[in-house]
């Protein structure tokens, strides 16, 4: 019993020493420790503290060690370089959002005080990193207001309507932020998204997302994004308009972005031009039984390049290109797919590799699926 006692003592003792290591070093950073203020864990609004500690603390580092820190409205940082601050939080450090939020409002907003549009003043680039971002199944995660080098990393985004929303930035629209290592996870409804990009000239690397209807919604261009993954798995009401990847403009570079398990990979609604490199679409299962890789809602006009499409062999219709006109310059390099059971043949059409022939017929196959869907 006493050899268990001393165990237990020692245990505990290690985790004390390991809270107060993290303590010190933030402090020996110079970093503000939230703690120092408020309780984590105290069960209560803290919404009102946190804003201040922000207000009053410019140009500083500010850290959340582990715990729950309550708040039942946005917390907002100021895009102004003399006012801005980083928000460093531990890796079980947990904002979460209680009460009644507005629909659309984010929980952190980054220049969400103080708009700014300046890169040469010390202070500029500030950032949120580490921790978790609660939505508790209602508000938004994170979202970057203003500023023009803003920075997301290494965050956990959990049970958020919309996981982070970039929206147009202070420099004629461009927002330059720049979202790295980030997990989302959203509320598996149909109006649940990972990322949505309003803002111009974004940089989104390493980022999985899940349990939402739509991974990625882009409206900007100017948008890189590698090794993005958006995962599907909710309850497949409307399933057949789920997206891995939305996308509403052009001059975007995508490099291996997977969608999975979505009925559409990649959407597209306008005749501009986006690159897909290494890309990939993959389904686990039947779904609804259409799959679709690629959707031009008008002409399709993309370059794609290496692309791989996974269809389930239980699927009714395999799309790898669907096209609602006939039309556009856009080619398809390298495809790798089961053409036993790719439906549609479309994708003929803007293969390098096809001939005149393979063409001549997928023309015809195109304007017969063409008819049967004006008919209907």
């Amino acid at each position: 019993m006493k050899k268990c006692f001393s165990v237990l003592m020692a245990l505990v003792m290690l985790l004390s020493a390991l809270c107060l290591s993290s303590f010190a070093e933030a402090g020996s950073k110079g970093y503000i420790v939230v703690t120092d203020t408020i309780a984590a864990d105290s069960g209560e609004d803290v919404s009102d503290a946190l804003q201040a500690i922000i207000d009053a603390n410019p140009n500083r580092t500010i850290f959340f060690p582990d715990g729950e820190y309550l708040v039942s409205k946005p917390i907002y940082t100021p895009a102004e370089p003399t006012k801005s601050v980083s928000l460093e939080l531990s890796d079980f450090a947990v904002i979460k959002a209680i009460g009644d939020w507005q629909y659309g409002e984010a929980i952190v907003q980054l220049g969400g005080k103080f708009p700014a549009n300046d890169t040469h003043t010390p202070g500029s680039n500030y950032s949120l990193e580490g921790g978790v971002i609660d939505g508790s199944g209602m508000a938004n995660g994170i979202s970057v207001n203003s500023g023009r080098e803003t920075a997301i990393r290494d965050t956990s985004i959990k049970n958020t309507v919309v996981g982070i929303h970039i929206k147009h930035g202070a420099n004629n629209g461009s927002s330059d932020a720049d979202i790295t290592g980030v997990n989302i996870i959203g509320t598996g409804k149909t109006d649940s998204t990972g990322i949505f990009l309003e803002g111009f000239d974004n940089t989104i690397t390493n980022v999985r997302i899940g349990h939402v209807f739509t991974g990625v919604h882009v409206k900007s261009a100017g948008n890189i994004l590698r090794n993005v993954h958006p995962l599907y798995y909710s309850d497949y009401t409307d399933y057949q308009n789920s997206c891995g990847f939305l996308v509403e403009a052009g001059n975007n570079w995508f490099d291996f972005c997977y969608s999975d398990q979505f009925a559409i990979g990649f959407r597209l609604t306008s005749n501009d031009v986006s690159t897909f490199h290494d890309c990939f679409c993959y389904w686990y299962s039947a779904g609804d039984g259409t799959q679709t890789a690629f959707k031009a809602d008008k002409e399709f006009n993309s370059r794609v390049t290496n692309f791989n499409a996974g269809f389930h062999p239980d699927a009714e219709k395999c799309y790898v290109l669907h096209v609602g006109s006939l039309g556009g310059d856009g080619t398809m390099e390298n495809l790798t797919a089961n053409e036993n059971h790719v439906t549609g043949k479309a994708h003929k059409l803007y293969l390098k590799e096809s001939n005149v022939f393979a063409k001549f017929f997928a023309f015809f196959g195109v304007v017969v699926e063409l008819m049967q869907a004006w008919i209907k």
